[in-house]
């Protein structure tokens, strides 16, 4: 069995990422010790620009491991691509927090009260780093649109609100493993285990053996 190493505390985010990984005999862990390490300001202009300062950033406390940082967020095109990489902090009272789910997906539904055209996408950027240095990033997209109320009572973030037509249900709706094989961030995980097994050495640690 295989483990990797993932700059968060989000749960969501790893479960999504262990929903990926399941079916290629590797499990997620997060990056140990990862709340008393010190931050980063998460203050790029886009998703790939955030993964990377992530993954810089906390691959230096595990020396010699190869660390997957990601930035995601939902584009809605009729909010000229907002809330973006502001995703997280759509609803916080200050551009240094964030805020809940609930009053993200209130302030998104406020937003589009008046909205016709409702096409969405989940965007997912995956860094991989080791020592300070990124070494690629991976990104995944999943098309689809926003209700006008939540549904379901799985995943987090805006999942409630995001309707998926391929499977007719909101991403809140889906068991893990349905997930897993849509989602943005599954994408993007699948395209870094690709990069994994054509692009590095055989004997590269590029995953950590458990």
């Amino acid at each position: 069995m295989r483990r990797v190493l993932i700059a968060t505390s989000n749960p969501g985010k790893l479960r999504d990422f262990a929903g990926a990984a399941a079916a290629h005999g590797i499990t997620i862990a997060s990056l140990p010790d990862f709340d008393s390490l010190p931050g980063v300001r998460e203050d790029g202009a886009t998703f790939e620009a955030n993964a990377r300062k992530k993954a810089e950033h906390y691959s230096r406390f595990a020396s010699g491991e190869m660390v997957l940082a990601d930035d995601s967020g939902l584009e809605v095109d009729a909010l000229g691509g907002a809330p973006g990489v502001h995703s997280a902090r759509y609803a916080a009272a200050s551009p240094e927090g964030n805020a809940d789910d609930r009053a993200n997906n209130a302030r998104l539904l406020r937003e589009l009260s008046r909205a016709t055209a409702r096409a969405a996408r989940f965007v997912c950027v995956i860094a991989a780093a080791r020592d300070g240095c990124v070494l690629s990033t991976f990104r995944g997209e999943a098309q689809g649109r926003i209700l006008d109320a939540p549904r379901g009572a799985g995943g987090f973030g805006y999942d409630p609100l995001f309707f998926f037509p391929a499977l007719g249900k909101t991403f809140a709706e889906l068991t893990p493993e349905e997930k897993a094989g849509v989602s943005h961030r599954g994408a993007a995980f699948r395209r870094f285990l690709e990069w994994c097994a054509h692009e590095l050495p055989p004997d590269t640690p590029s995953l950590k053996t458990l």
